[in-house]
């Protein structure tokens, strides 16, 4: 295996910058551009895994995979891809997502990090996300309880057997998709080149972040109008889960500029519940939630190969950098960089993971850094 240079285990917080608002639209305006180009560009399909097997025991004869791929695979003369890119979205997300004016017009245009003239992008939507298989397909609470162990092994399998990639670039994952990011590393060690994680910790989710996960899922089976999972509206209770997941996501300085007045505050969080009532399965949010349950690399992460790149902000809700738990975790590692960004008017607390601009100069180092493995 080649090595890449070596890069030390480190807690940095950058300086971050500003810039004009003329500045910011001409920027906002060029990234629309580049992300609706593209979007044009993105191939939607389905992989269907036969007999998938949960590491729970329970069983799917057929498990719907749903992805979008950017750009063409490219073989070295042994028959490895050698420009795979896998993007993974966060709990309640989709790959589709990806395609946004922030983070496509950022990365995927022509000349940016992720070019799509130059790697393969593959996007997809995890177990119980979007277009892949879920509990409102029809299962309901009779769906298989999966884990993000289940979830890494599907992409695993979707890229494998259903797109014929037998190795990756780089893996970049935010929020859930991060911690997925860490499964990845010690599952498969030699499928991946680097791992992005952004904005979580390779650690058992614990303390205020499990507290509010419980509170998400307690809002939903505590509403008797939950049924069992077999309402036949949304329960109420719902609207209380949405609402915990609008602070875990939520960044004081973003909000008061959205919101910086009472009646607009009220305003604002009521549209947000509202609307994703309107567009949410309370079923889907219970399983995404609950599939963390286990999820806990601490005592895996010397089985990690890939060279790491872990991105965290200082104003994220769910992760914050007052905790020390991340640089404790990855001291011991090799090749592993951890930055923390500063409190800036580009970040976004939580969602600073789909910010590139605020964080890409971290990424375009760090692809000059690896080597192929």
């Amino acid at each position: 295996m080649a090595s890449g240079r070596s890069m030390v285990p480190v807690a940095t917080v950058d300086s971050g910058r500003t810039h004009s608002p003329r500045f910011h639209m001409r920027v906002l305006l060029l990234l629309a551009l580049a992300a609706s180009t593209v979007a044009a560009q993105g191939k939607e399909g389905d992989f269907v895994a036969r007999n998938f097997t949960f590491n729970n025991g329970e069983k799917l004869a057929e498990m719907k995979l749903h992805y979008t791929t950017l750009g063409a695979p490219r073989k070295d003369a042994a028959g490895k891809v050698r420009n795979a890119v896998i993007v993974l979205h966060g709990t309640g997300g989709t790959g589709r997502a990806f395609l946004s004016a922030n983070f496509a017009g950022e990365l995927f245009g022509p000349g940016q990090l992720l070019d799509t003239a130059k790697y393969y992008v593959v996007l997809p939507d995890g177990i119980g996300h979007g277009g892949s298989s879920k509990p409102s397909d029809g299962l309901h609470a009779k769906f298989p309880k999966y884990t993000y162990e289940d979830m890494v092994r599907a992409h695993y399998v979707l890229l494998t057997e259903g797109l014929g990639v037998n190795h990756l670039r780089l893996l970049l994952g935010t929020s859930m998709g991060c911690m997925q990011g860490w499964v990845w590393g010690y599952t498969y060690p030699d499928f991946v080149d680097g791992l992005v994680p952004l904005a979580c910790a390779p650690t058992a989710i614990v303390g205020r972040n499990r507290m509010i996960r419980t509170l998400i899922k307690d809002a939903i089976v505590g509403d008797p109008a939950w049924m069992g999972g077999e309402y036949k509206t949304q329960p109420p209770g719902f609207k209380s889960a949405i609402g915990f997941l609008f602070i875990m996501t939520s960044a004081p300085l973003q909000q008061l500029k959205q919101a910086p007045t009472r009646d607009r505050s009220d305003e604002v969080i009521r549209k947000y519940v509202d609307d994703r009532f309107k567009t949410t399965d309370a079923n889907d949010m219970l399983y995404q939630f609950d599939s963390s349950r286990e999820y806990d690399p601490s005592s895996h992460l010397g089985a990690v190969k890939a060279p790491v790149l872990a991105i965290n902000s200082a104003d994220d809700f769910v992760n914050p950098p007052e905790l020390g738990v991340v640089e404790k975790l990855v001291g011991g590692m090799k090749n592993v960089k951890f930055v923390v960004l500063p409190i800036t008017d580009q970040t976004r607390g939580h969602g600073t993971h789909s910010w590139p601009a605020v964080w890409g100069s971290y990424l375009k180092e760090f692809l000059g850094t690896l080597k192929e493995r």
